[in-house]
């Protein structure tokens, strides 16, 4: 009974210990990564045709007049680096969200449809209604958000099952590309030029306006996420499972799916559907940080699990017999 006991804690110990590590580890891998996002983002607005100091960088930030850095850095650099960094977080959030939700790597807006629906909606606006700008924008954000729920609906059966949701977006995408393919076949080369820009997706022409809606977005939507953090960790344990501890699966997948296409759809509207970073960024975030949520999440509880069976097979009289036999 001791030597059991003893094996127990000995356990609880080693999994607090690995707790511990990857808590310490997880925070210095993010203390490391905001330096270097800092890093650039001020030297992005340092650097280029001109170079501009950092005190005339500060001014400028601060809304002080510094002579010739006005429109340089506060027009074009400044919104370009935010842009830059916003967008990032509202890929990397919607492509972790649905890489977690469906419990496959494979699950990204890029890969299921939603960024194709934006870009065959942008490349309708441009070619066929001759829009621009704004127009485009919310065409995009509409058809994102149209085509991920037409996803989810025909994925439905009782249930979603993630291997089912990603084939059927799958083959949407592929459709939904084809028609860019066609209007691409089809426009004027001036319409080309510009509706060519917007599906490549490029930081150049970034302006406050087309910054904001995405910082605004990221703010409301983005707490949305972060609220269905522990939900989404339970429903990786299945949906039996998760509906066992108190989670509502459905209605946890329809706010993921609401939040995480909305920030995908504003910073598609916004920066264009720059390729793999919401089908990369989780991944290449678990490597760095440790082991994936789900992955600590298993383990823990199967430790847990292991260690209770331990005590309570231990206090059970056919154990305790079977130990006084050996």
């Amino acid at each position: 009974m001791t030597a059991t006991l003893e094996t127990i804690d000995t356990g609880i110990d080693d999994l607090a210990a690995s707790r511990i590590r990857r808590g310490r580890r997880r925070r210095l891998v993010i203390a490391v990564l905001a330096t270097l996002v800092v890093a650039a983002f001020v030297a992005s607005l340092m650097f280029g045709r001109t170079f501009y100091p950092p005190a005339d960088v500060l001014r400028v930030v601060l809304g002080q007049d510094v002579a010739g850095a006005n429109f340089t850095v506060g027009r074009l650099r400044l919104p370009r680096a935010v842009l830059a960094v916003v967008a990032g977080i509202c890929f990397g959030l919607g492509g972790i969200t649905f890489q977690t939700m469906l419990r496959n790597p494979l699950a990204s807006p890029d890969i299921i449809g939603i960024s194709s629906g934006a870009s065959a909606a942008a490349a309708f606006a441009i070619i066929v209604l001759g829009l621009g700008g704004t127009g485009v924008s919310v065409f995009a954000i509409v058809a994102g958000l149209a085509v991920a729920l037409l996803i989810y609906g025909l994925s439905y059966r009782g249930g979603v099952a993630g291997t089912r949701l990603i084939l059927i977006g799958i083959g949407i995408a592929a459709m939904l590309d084809s028609v860019t393919s066609y209007l691409l076949s089809t426009a004027a080369t001036w319409d080309l030029q510009e509706t060519m820009r917007w599906l490549t997706g490029s930081l150049n022409g970034a302006t406050w306006g087309a910054t904001v809606p995405v910082i605004v977005a990221l703010l409301v939507l983005g707490p949305v996420l972060l609220v269905q953090t522990r939900n989404l960790s339970m429903v990786q344990l299945g949906d039996d499972a998760a509906q066992a501890l108190g989670v509502r699966v459905e209605r946890t997948r329809v706010f993921a799916i609401v939040s995480a296409v909305g920030l995908i759809a504003f910073a598609t509207a916004a920066a264009g559907p720059i390729a793999f970073v919401a089908f990369l960024s989780g991944p290449i975030a678990a490597r760095i940080v440790g082991r994936a949520r789900r992955c600590s999440s298993r383990r823990h509880s199967s430790g847990r699990c292991s260690c209770w069976s331990r005590i309570s097979s231990a206090s059970t009289p056919s154990a305790r017999a079977t130990r006084w036999a050996w």
